[in-house]
């Protein structure tokens, strides 16, 4: 196998710390056996940097307690796996700000995990949320997109 390592520089110099004292143009090497140019190099490498970071979240997550040895049941786990992340990676973007990018396991703690209380009055269903929730924000917003209910106002404290 031949690989050739290359280097790709910003478009512009100190865009990483405009306080610097000398601006200095920043590269990052890649090894590829590609012959591609650079720049489309870069390009195909960036897709697949994406692709590991789905394949991190799925491992971190549910295929990190794979249920058994047996195939069949794998298969089903593995079934579930993806489709949960595809809807994790969903809800993450209809919540909007930085939940468009975060990780599975910051999606699951900030957006999946709400520490509401539910209710129903003139059966509509409603969820109280805490006053000082930090993720408050993204979660009324998916909230809204999906299901467009009014939740109740926190009280102040």
């Amino acid at each position: 196998m031949h690989g050739s390592m290359r280097a790709r520089g910003c478009d512009s110099p100190g865009l990483l710390d405009p306080d610097a004292l000398f601006p200095v143009w920043r590269y990052h090497p890649f090894m590829t056996n590609s012959a591609l140019p650079v720049a489309e190099a870069d390009i195909t490498h960036r897709r697949h940097a994406i692709i590991e970071t789905t394949f991190a979240d799925l491992i971190d997550g549910p295929l990190a307690h794979i249920p058994s040895g047996l195939f069949a049941a794998n298969c089903v786990w593995l079934a579930c796996a993806v489709i949960t992340h595809n809807l994790l990676r969903a809800a993450g973007t209809l919540a909007g700000g930085h939940h468009a990018v975060a990780r599975g396991a910051t999606l699951r703690r900030d957006l999946v995990n709400v520490p509401a209380r539910f209710a129903a009055p003139a059966r509509k269903p409603m969820l109280h949320l805490p006053a000082h929730w930090p993720w408050q924000t993204g979660w009324k917003t998916l909230w809204d997109n999906v299901i467009s209910y009014p939740t109740i106002q926190p009280r102040a404290a």
